[in-house]
């Protein structure tokens, strides 16, 4: 189960149905006082937290929950400056959404962190077409033939691999493997994507990557 902790009614309601349309349970509260005792009462699975709650903030939240408690927590709000990301994790924060948030980007950063955790395990071997990616070595092979890959590009791979009916867009891509905030007028994911298909059709005529006009790429079908 999933701990919402958000005072904002219409964005609480939102993760929760998101949530649980994707197959998680879910309990909420609107002040980070209710949440830290409802957190400290209950065995969770993950905390979603807002920053500026009333009562008790986000940052006096996990100050308190991390004496006693590890459960992930990964924090949404609009304070998005890097001293505060970077205090964040000091307290103990798992992972930072900035607000105004992709609902698919929450949910992928979730899995990513249960998995990170233990929470949640994943195959070490991942397989589409005649593509196979090894978790544990990181090694991506084609028809037996082992593909050179960045850092960036193994990443992508892997994500869409372990997602292979997700249209992604450049956004959800590019947060989702960095963890960084992603600028509309960025061109990265377009270079990133182009190289993979460069490198793919280097050991296969068969397609991989298709790109899903104005919404992104998913794994060709």
């Amino acid at each position: 189960m999933i701990l919402v902790v958000e005072d904002d009614k219409m964005i609480n309601n939102l993760l929760c149905k998101v949530l649980s349309d994707n197959g998680f349970e879910t309990d909420s509260t609107y002040d980070g006082a209710e949440g830290l005792t409802k957190a400290l009462d209950k065995d969770y699975e993950m905390i979603l937290l807002d920053l500026m709650l009333p009562k008790k903030t986000g940052e006096e939240f996990l100050a308190e929950y991390r004496k006693t408690r590890n459960t992930p927590a990964i924090v949404l709000s609009a304070k998005n400056e890097v001293v505060n990301r970077i205090e964040l994790l000091r307290l103990g924060a798992d992972d930072y959404i900035s607000k105004p948030f992709d609902v698919d980007e929450v949910i992928l950063r979730i899995e990513a962190v249960l998995r990170r955790t233990g929470a949640v395990t994943s195959p070490s071997v991942l397989e589409y077409k005649n593509m196979k990616l090894d978790k544990d070595s990181k090694r991506v092979i084609i028809d037996d033939n082992e593909m050179s890959c960045t850092v960036m590009e193994y990443k992508i791979l892997e994500l869409m691999l372990e997602n292979p009916n997700k249209v992604f867009s450049k956004r959800n891509l590019f947060e989702s493997v960095t963890g960084e905030d992603y600028l509309s007028d960025d061109n990265t994911m377009n270079v990133h994507m182009s190289n993979l298909r460069k490198k793919i059709g280097k050991l296969t005529e068969d397609s991989y990557i298709d790109t899903v006009y104005s919404m992104g790429y998913r794994l060709s079908k």
